[in-house]
């Protein structure tokens, strides 16, 4: 069971664990979703074809007007990369700029040295889609209603309709490319009703989808407007996977209140698929010469120090300004502190055209200015901010060189960068983890869990960590790798795919 730092002594995380249900084995595998499960079949001739919103790459123009292409970010695409690049098979999904075709992105790829793992299939978005599809319904929308923050929601008149739009193309798309044989496996909440207008297209390919974000209350979802639309678009699915069982639950319990005959029933099933990582190139990457060589000299910036790191992007569900005010506070609370440890706080750069996103990134370096400007002197500042995009070696070095890493989600689906910094630390890091992320139900007792809004349960937790015995760093990160070396990222898709072979 889970432990977590609250504003008073050490409690348990109710409903967070494992444990929590009765015969729950991790991970769990699919469940029939009506009362009638489909005969067990296992076909393995036809390819994986993907559909996300992104492609595993971006295209823009420089200011020559030319093509450039860069690796698109985000814990779907370095998921699925290492799974793709075994495979092979078919990726559909925007290719990061308007009115990008396919000989767009053929012309770009031969002219660069990036190389891809499987076919691309761009599909078209114009401005109005980018603005009405992807920054209107799925991102101030359905993004923060999933995250539990409706507050953030910013519904507009077309936004639904387009989005009805965007997931129709999606579907021909996908038609057009696959064989009667390939599985489609479809990703996220950008593309909830793929299966509907592929059903409707008279595709009978098995179809799956996977929700990388969590999955709302029933109370909240069913007050939604479009709701019916959402869940009974789901049913067309053969299989549908969520990252935790609370996700699950939500979901069947969702569709249970809809009631008898309001969702179809095509012997869909659910399953709790936690997503994970290329642990062992993770793991070796990080060992190598050169990283180990960057880590050393991120690691002398901080002196003698304790380095506590924070890799996030910009969004306001991964609770950046509560863990800065958690630091302030462990800063004012806990003398010993001072001087001895230092933040370095990595952003991302993510939809940062949308408003919401701009008054997050504001917040944080008014607060990063405040903390510094409060406790910083000439040879020590307290709160190292970086916004910007770094490359995987330079992650894993700064992963390797840090003493605690500091990752406070307000929610979110899994929190890939929990489990980057396991596989890539070697073994005397420790993990500060914020018990809302979903790597807090498989990671158990090996972080230390806080809620990020409890500023005070965010300074105990720094606190611990700092006078944390090496031998306890070194068990619990040891546990924490044993856990990821044997779910990585591959059996993820082989416990998927495995499921996805048994619908029908």
């Amino acid at each position: 069971m889970p432990k977590v730092f609250p504003s008073g002594s050490i409690a348990e995380v109710p409903g967070r664990a494992p444990g929590d249900r009765p015969g729950y084995r991790w991970p769990r595998r699919g469940a029939p979703l009506g009362p009638f499960g489909p005969e067990e079949e296992r076909v393995d001739r036809g390819r994986l074809v993907v559909a996300s919103n992104r492609l595993p790459l971006a295209l823009d123009r420089d200011a020559k007007g030319q093509w450039q292409v860069t690796p698109a970010a985000g814990g779907l695409v370095t998921a699925l990369q290492p799974a793709m690049r075994r495979r092979g098979g078919v990726w559909l999904g925007w290719a990061g700029a308007p009115g990008v075709t396919a000989t767009d992105l053929r012309q770009a790829l031969e002219g660069c040295s990036t190389s891809s793992p499987c076919d691309l299939e761009p599909v078209k978005m114009s401005e109005e889609d980018l603005d009405l599809y992807y920054r209107g319904f799925s991102n101030e929308v359905l993004w923060p209603f999933f995250h539990g923050l409706e507050d953030h929601c910013r519904p507009s008149s077309g936004y639904l309709d387009r989005y009805r739009v965007v997931n129709r193309r999606f579907a021909k798309m996908i038609a057009s490319t696959s064989g009667t044989e390939d599985f489609i496996w479809v990703h996220d909440y950008h593309l909830l009703l793929v299966a509907r207008e592929l059903r409707a297209l008279g595709i009978r390919n098995r179809i799956a989808f996977f929700l990388h974000t969590p999955f709302p209350t029933p109370e909240r979802l069913l007050r939604a407007p479009w709701h019916r639309e959402i869940l009974e678009a789901l049913g067309h699915f053969d299989l549908i996977g969520f990252q935790s069982p609370d996700d699950q639950e939500k979901f069947r319990t969702a569709i249970d209140r809809l009631g008898p005959g309001k969702a179809p029933n095509r012997g869909s099933r659910t399953g709790v698929f936690p997503i994970s990582i290329d642990f062992e190139a993770f793991d070796s990457t990080a060992r190598s010469r050169s990283v180990a060589a960057r880590a050393e000299s991120v690691r002398s910036v901080a002196g003698s120090a304790a380095l506590i790191l924070g890799v996030d992007r910009l969004d306001y569900t991964k609770g950046l300004p509560h863990k800065l005010r958690g630091f302030r506070r462990a800063l004012r609370e806990h003398p010993e502190l001072r001087r001895n440890i230092v933040l370095e706080q990595l952003v991302v750069p993510s939809r940062d055209t949308i408003g919401a996103y701009q008054d997050t990134k504001a917040e944080i370096e008014a607060l990063v200015e405040a903390i510094n400007e409060e406790w910083g002197s000439a040879d020590w500042l307290p709160v190292r901010y970086h916004y910007g995009r770094w490359s995987r070696r330079e992650l894993l070095a700064r992963y390797r060189a840090a003493d605690i890493a500091l990752v406070t989600p307000l929610n979110d689906g899994m929190n890939l960068v929990a489990k980057e910094y396991c596989a890539a630390n070697g073994g005397e890091g420790v993990l500060i983890l914020s018990c809302h992320a979903g790597a807090a139900v498989e990671l158990g007792d090996v972080p230390l869990l806080v809620d990020p809004t409890n500023e005070q349960a965010v300074s105990r937790a720094i606190l611990a960590a700092f006078r944390m015995p090496y031998g306890e760093r070194f068990k619990r990160m040891a546990a924490a790798r044993e856990m990821l070396r044997a779910w990585d990222v591959h059996r993820w898709v082989a416990e998927f795919l495995e499921e996805g072979a048994r619908t029908r």
